[in-house]
């Protein structure tokens, strides 16, 4: 099964002020914010190319409240990275090996995700302290 990065999430207390960097930098901010309203955040994404969608990207993540996950991180962490998201053909498949293989999921069932992906995610404790998102879109 072939896996990809597909983007870096960091939380952020505003989107519109932690965007100056990404693109000063020269980053292509996404056509439209989305907000994912099961997962309590507003999202805002960049792009090192507007021709190749498979480049990984960057994922600004703002809270909707502060009982939300991506609230709750910043209460307890403070900005900054939040994830790594890989991209994978098949979701189910994947969390099938991992689970197979004693890997604690956060999400045993695939759900939801922004831009209509389906997403799960995979407990920070079997991955050396690092949160990753699997996508499959």
């Amino acid at each position: 099964m072939k896996i990809y990065l597909d983007h870096i999430g960091i939380a952020c207390d505003n989107l519109d002020e932690s965007s100056s960097f990404w693109k000063l930098i020269g980053l292509i901010q996404g056509e439209s914010d989305e907000v994912v309203e099961e997962q309590g955040v507003k999202t805002r994404f960049f792009s090192t190319s507007e021709d190749d969608p498979r480049n990984p990207m960057i994922e600004l993540l703002e809270p909707t409240g502060s009982d939300t996950p991506i609230g709750k991180f910043l209460e307890k962490r403070g900005p900054g990275v939040q994830q790594i998201c890989f991209r994978v053909e098949d979701l189910e498949s994947m969390i099938e090996l991992l689970l197979e293989n004693d890997v604690t999921m956060i999400d045993k069932v695939p759900r939801k995700g922004s831009h209509g992906a389906l997403i799960a995610f995979v407990h920070p404790k079997s991955t050396g302290g690092v949160l990753v998102e699997l996508a499959q879109k």
